[in-house]
């Protein structure tokens, strides 16, 4: 656990305030215990109660998450300067594109001392290929680089994949790009149970966004019920509002009225979600870090099914724990679903795996510890440069 001298004053900058309540409060509250003055800066939205219950100071600015307008992005800049000049922060830590964007940004103009930013996954900016967004690509990337000439500024990526693509595209200095395990999972919820009686259930609870395989999964559950397959196909999710690859309500309504999938609409149960399945699935070829579902799952002792094309193979360790499938491949898909549903004892083994692997490797303890050895680590690195500097 990381230990100081001093009281640093932190800043959290995250695009969501449900994001912020689930992935990193705990987090935030751990600091606090170390001795940080930890405050948080979020879009206006309803939640900040839950956040300062737990002493932590929160500060609005404007972000659009989907938004493409100049004014809009302007706006983020120029709140976020607002926050940084306001609270003083002895390191700043971004979540996700934009506030890392911006607020890497800031942290240069602010002259903030220490920054570190994660990216969850480089996301729809990163995958598509229109030429609208190969251009403000190119535009983000750009951007980028000047945040991360920041002398004392990390990412943070959820997968290798995404870390070699930043320093190889030269965005990051190798030196300051770190992988680390996804956000952690409270292993006190997601515990292993028996299987539930009954068919065998195969679960994908996701934003339902075309990137994340649902055609996939339901093409694939369609090939699974003309050959006469007992299971359930259960959707658990809705639409992201405003999304470019949001899939229309419209549609979902009609892939349920076929019969091969049950669509469950928002759910927030997702431990007992889970807890009622016996595989879960996830095919995504979305630009994601490493998909959350899938460690909650191998946690809870599920078998758990990814695509080799995001970051599923950093949990998934294939023929052990999981599967994993070419993406944009129902077929390939409906077989691997076919290998588990009709094998139950090759579902027990991957569940005695998934949970040794969630446990090793992702537990919010293991992240939290990880994280607090990279604000150490930046730190000490002010810390030494300011004592050179006085010695001058």
């Amino acid at each position: 656990m990381l230990t100081l001298d001093s009281a640093p004053r932190i800043l959290f900058v995250d695009n969501q305030v449900d994001d912020f309540v689930q992935y990193r409060l705990t987090l935030a509250a751990k600091l606090r215990q170390c001795g940080f003055d930890v405050h948080v800066a979020l879009p206006e939205e309803d939640g900040f109660d839950e956040i300062a219950e737990q002493g932590i100071t929160v500060h609005r600015f404007h972000i659009r998450r989907m938004s493409l307008r100049p004014q809009d992005e302007l706006r983020t800049l120029v709140t976020l300067l607002h926050v940084f000049r306001r609270v003083r922060p002895t390191l700043v830590h971004h979540f996700c594109l934009k506030p890392a964007l911006y607020g890497g940004l800031a942290a240069r103009l602010c002259d903030v001392p220490s920054a570190v930013s994660t990216f969850t996954g480089l996301g729809y900016l990163f995958t598509a290929q229109t030429t609208t967004v190969r251009m403000l690509r190119a535009m983000t990337r750009t951007a980028l680089r000047v945040s991360f000439r920041h002398g004392n500024h990390v990412a943070v990526f959820q997968n290798h994949h995404d870390r070699s693509r930043f320093v190889h595209e030269h965005v990051v200095p190798a030196k300051r790009a770190i992988v680390i395990n996804g956000s952690g999972v409270d292993l006190s919820v997601f515990r292993a149970q028996p299987e539930p009686d009954g068919p065998p259930v195969v679960l994908l609870a996701s934003r339902l966004l075309w990137e994340k395989g649902i055609a996939e999964f339901v093409g694939a559950a369609g090939i699974l019920r003309r050959r006469g397959i007992a299971a359930r196909f259960v959707i658990a999710g809705e639409p992201d509002p405003g999304h470019p690859s949001a899939i229309p309500t419209e549609t979902l309504h009609t892939w349920r009225e076929t019969g091969d999938v049950e669509w469950l609409g928002w759910r927030d149960d997702i431990a007992g979600l889970i807890a009622a399945s016996h595989v879960v699935c996830l095919p995504s070829y979305y630009g994601e870090g490493i998909p959350r579902i899938l460690i909650e799952a191998a946690a809870a002792g599920r078998p758990i099914i990814g695509t080799e094309a995001c970051g599923s193979s950093e949990i998934i360790t294939h023929g052990e724990n999981g599967l994993i499938v070419r993406p944009c491949d129902s077929a390939a898909l409906a077989e691997a679903m076919a290998t588990l549903i009709n094998d139950g004892t090759l579902r027990r083994m991957m569940s005695r795996r998934g949970q040794a692997i969630a446990t090793e490797k992702f537990s919010l303890e293991t992240v939290i510890d990880t994280y607090c050895a990279i604000y150490r680590s930046v730190l000490h690195q002010h810390a030494a440069r300011q004592m050179l500097v006085t010695k001058i």
